[in-house]
């Protein structure tokens, strides 16, 4: 079990594979296992990683009575912890967020980004929850809320079980009962919808068509120069994890366009 201090944290990661750093960046709530069907399909051809942000699966908890630290200063503290240099960047919701924050400030410094259920432009109604109130003392195993569908939950009942159990860590726990204020400067929220139009990175935005934010994510994809596009029928917030053979195959097919892996990988990776 690998651990890295990044700034006042110490985190939790996973990696495996050897080559070009592809690091996974997980969602609200989430943690770096929720990402295994991804390590099982690119660790033949990369350096897979994934880590526990800060307040979530087995990474410290912040002091409960000042910010939590920034998620973009936590991926820049990461890869200099780690030496990881021309990265590509995968995230979905808040990773994906945190890796477009961190791309604004690094225009050409990843190799190529993969942001997926997020995009730019006002949320809709009850997509933030910045204003949650805190968890109740007896909830043990959180709600997935719309990240993943009912069909998931009938059709493959262990893989959806899976999800609940992973993410439900004391950390996580102790930091829903008693949330901290976020952190986002350089750029902010708000900033940010400007800021990603100086990207150059290759970037391919994913997104389930039964995202709330599904069009925001087309909204980031028209502002990027470049960036592509694929939507997933019939996938929800959470596309990586409840349709991850169309996910990894889309990913597979951009990395090899970008000559990051080679071109018949992708019928692997999928």
């Amino acid at each position: 079990m690998p651990w890295a201090q990044v700034g006042p944290t110490d985190i939790y990661y996973q990696e495996a594979g050897a080559g070009q750093p592809l690091v996974f960046l997980h969602g609200m709530s989430s943690c770096a296992e929720a990402w295994f069907q991804q390590f099982e399909a690119f660790s033949p051809f990369f350096r897979v990683l994934a880590y526990d942000s800060v307040n979530h699966g087995h990474s410290a908890n912040s002091p409960r009575d000042q910010p939590e630290p920034d998620r973009a200063d936590e991926l820049d503290g990461f890869l200099q912890a780690l030496g990881l240099s021309q990265p590509i960047i995968a995230g979905n919701s808040m990773g994906a967020l945190t890796a477009l924050r961190w791309a604004v400030r690094h225009p050409s410094t990843a190799a190529a980004l993969v942001p997926s259920g997020m995009g730019i432009g006002p949320f809709p109604d009850g997509a933030g929850r910045a204003g949650a109130e805190p968890l109740d003392e007896h909830t043990l195993f959180l709600p997935v809320g719309d990240a993943l569908t009912e069909g998931l939950r009938t059709r493959d009942p262990l893989r959806y079980e899976r999800y609940l159990r992973i993410r439900s860590t004391a950390t996580r726990l102790e930091a829903m009962r008693n949330p901290r204020p976020r952190s986002m400067a350089r750029p902010s929220r708000e900033d940010l919808d400007a800021g990603v139009a100086t990207i150059r990175s290759p970037m391919l935005v994913v997104v389930g068509d039964l995202d709330r934010l599904a069009p925001n994510a087309r909204a980031l994809a028209a502002a990027v120069p470049g960036a592509k596009l694929h939507v997933v029928n019939g996938a929800p917030h959470n596309v990586y994890y409840e349709t991850a053979t169309e996910y990894n195959r889309v990913v597979a097919e951009f990395l090899a366009g970008q000559k990051l892996m080679p071109a018949q990988a992708h019928e692997v990776a999928s």
